[in-house]
């Protein structure tokens, strides 16, 4: 499993971009985690799916709310990692305006939650393979901090917690 002081494990995750810019076309988008975090200070946090109760109502607008502070703090980018296809993560990033804010990654095959360890078997919702919640800070690829919460909690990767580990980098 993934710890303090690892190198975030290497993978593509993808993301829809509804404007073109830069290097991203409009549609999904391929994003190599090792290049994108390079040289960056990066607030990930992971859930396990998109449009469902404690991840739309507080997660991520909890990210959200405090993208100025975390900016403020040194974070240069934020992203939500969730176990769901590149569609989804951009029709959920669109209902919550998370555009500008927070980058919606799909992890759509599990491939890069996998390789971190932190796999969440909801086989018997229905759901399958998800990621457990939590949040890392990232500094050039690295592991700065994690977060990860017990099963049905939502108490440490949340916005706040993450702005105090940022702010003390």
């Amino acid at each position: 499993m993934l710890k303090i002081g690892d190198q975030v494990p290497a993978g593509t995750l993808q993301e829809f971009v509804d404007v073109e810019g830069g290097a991203c076309s409009i549609g999904p988008n391929a994003v190599d985690v090792a290049a994108a975090t390079a040289g960056k200070t990066i607030a990930v946090f992971a859930l396990p799916g998109a449009f469902t109760p404690t991840c739309s109502a507080q997660h991520v607008p909890g990210y959200i709310a405090q993208t100025a502070a975390l900016k403020a703090a040194g974070v240069d980018e934020i992203w939500c990692v969730s176990v769901n296809d590149v569609f989804v993560m951009g029709a959920w990033g669109r209902d919550l305006a998370a555009a500008g804010k927070v980058r919606m990654m799909a992890d759509g095959s599990a491939d890069f939650t996998k390789a971190t360890g932190l796999t969440l078997d909801l086989a018997t919702r229905g759901m399958g393979l998800r990621s457990q919640r939590y949040s890392m800070l990232l500094v050039n690829g690295q592991v700065k901090t994690l977060n990860i919460e017990a099963a049905g909690k939502f108490e440490v990767s949340d916005a706040n917690t993450m702005l105090a580990q940022a702010a003390a980098l």
